[in-house]
């Protein structure tokens, strides 16, 4: 019973430890793939990209409703006073009248040259090229979180260096003003050291204004307005594996044009122009309509021939109805040169999506080349920035021995300490920065941001 009593004390303390863990003063502490997610579903501009798609959708239906015929209908009334024609009778009369009439027409194009088969595949390849271009957005901004994101991170654990760094400098006061007051330094290196604190103090407050910043940077990318209960989880980012970097960089470049969101946006923007110049060409063709048409008429002078009476409504809507119908054909011959110069425009359209599209790639092999340049000099500088702390570690370890027993000043202890504080702050970044410029590469490489 008590070794019962003992695991089911010890996973209610692992519980309270990870709730702990997940919020911190009432914050809920957010993780990278909540943060990405999020964004997704409420950044602004994510949420104009999907209007977007809102309207190409739209066009598509538009496009549809080309090949439905129409269909419309049109009810008239009228007054008038003196001469005029009566409708019904088309015969003149000098009086006061009133007439009415309605008609319902339906129309339909046979034949136009291919132009609404086109314009259906331009809404369609229109909408493909769309949604690409939301996805490639959607990508923008995911980069720009998880920058955000790690830029928090970063900020933080300056913050807490600094913190430590305090610390320290607090307990090399107590020792020097105990020094000082037996002797053993002169009161000028207690007011050196406390000089150094104030300093350090002052970074303090500044590296705490930077998390805030950041934090609130973050959250607004995220369109979340509540900042004092907006927080990251620190999810222990280490130096991962850079097995990425095995790989070179065209065939990262080779396996990013298959599914790269701004290459196949570009890809469809060239078959949309082609679909464009194809539509011109089909105002070339002449254009095929038909058409059928119901109507019918009143007139309160329409009187009945034999007995003299005025003939009901009713009776003048069956008695004066009609049916006409027809077709209509246009053939274009000369329109001041507008159907060929579209095409020649429409041609030129052509040619220029497709130098964009060679344009985005040599650009995405530029980015690709840049980013796997960036990743390993970001790793080489960890490194060094990692030889560099050790370093000034030893030698601020070897100064506050020699300062302990009065073998060095209060100056040149404190510069050997600001030496090792810029060493390690270095470090923070350079750490992050390669953390970041390898989640780059790693995403042109197809693997998300949100992944490790």
């Amino acid at each position: 019973m008590k070794f019962k009593i003992l695991v089911i004390t010890l996973l209610c303390a692992i519980a309270v430890k990870a709730q702990e863990n997940q919020e911190v003063q009432g914050k809920k502490l957010w993780t990278l793939e909540e943060c990405v997610r999020y964004a997704e579903e409420h950044n602004l501009t994510i949420q104009q990209a999907e209007l977007d798609l809102e309207n190409v959708k739209i066009d598509k239906s538009d496009a549809i409703g080309n090949f439905i015929p129409t269909l419309n209908g049109t009810l008239r009334a009228s007054g008038n006073s003196g001469l005029t024609i009566d409708p019904t009778t088309n015969d003149f009369v000098n009086t006061s009248i009133f007439t009415a009439s309605g008609d319902i027409t339906s129309s339909i194009t046979l034949f136009d040259g291919l132009r609404n088969f086109h314009q259906l595949n331009r809404a369609k390849l229109n909408a493909i090229a769309t949604q690409y271009q939301a996805d490639d957005i959607k990508d923008d901004i995911r980069l720009g979180v998880a920058n955000a994101y790690l830029q928090i991170l970063s900020n933080r654990e300056t913050l807490n260096v600094l913190n430590a760094q305090y610390r320290s400098t607090q307990q090399d006061l107590e020792r020097t003003k105990e020094l000082v007051d037996n002797g053993v330094l002169p009161k000028g290196d207690l007011l050196e050291i406390e000089a150094t604190a104030a300093n350090q103090e002052q970074q303090i407050v500044v590296a705490e204004n930077s998390v805030l910043i950041a934090r609130i940077s973050l959250a607004q990318l995220l369109q979340i307005s509540d900042y004092e209960n907006f927080d990251v989880l620190d999810e222990g980012y280490v130096i991962p594996d850079d097995a990425v970097l095995n790989v070179t960089p065209r065939e990262i470049y080779e396996k990013a044009l298959t599914f790269r969101n701004d290459i196949q946006a570009s890809q469809a923007n060239v078959d949309l122009s082609k679909e464009d110049l194809k539509i011109a060409k089909g105002a070339r063709y002449p254009s095929l309509s038909a058409f059928i048409n119901y109507n019918t008429r009143y007139s309160d002078q329409n009187r009945d021939l034999v007995t003299g009476e005025l003939i009901g409504f009713k009776d003048q809507l069956w008695i004066y109805d009609g049916i006409s119908y027809g077709a209509q054909i246009n053939v274009p011959i000369l329109n001041g040169f507008s159907v060929e110069n579209n095409i020649k425009r429409n041609k030129i359209g052509v040619e220029r999506a497709k130098l964009q599209l060679e344009q985005d790639k040599l650009q995405l092999e530029t980015d690709i080349n840049q980013a796997y340049v960036d990743v390993k000099g970001a790793y080489k500088s960890y490194e060094a920035a990692g030889k560099t702390v050790e370093a000034r570690r030893l030698a601020f370890d070897y100064a506050k021995e020699r300062y302990n027993v009065g073998l060095m000043n209060s100056f040149d202890f404190t510069q050997a300490q600001a030496r090792l504080d810029d060493a390690e702050a270095t470090l923070i970044q350079t750490k992050y920065d390669f953390i970041f410029r390898l989640k780059v590469l790693k995403f042109y490489y197809g693997i998300p941001l949100e992944e490790w």
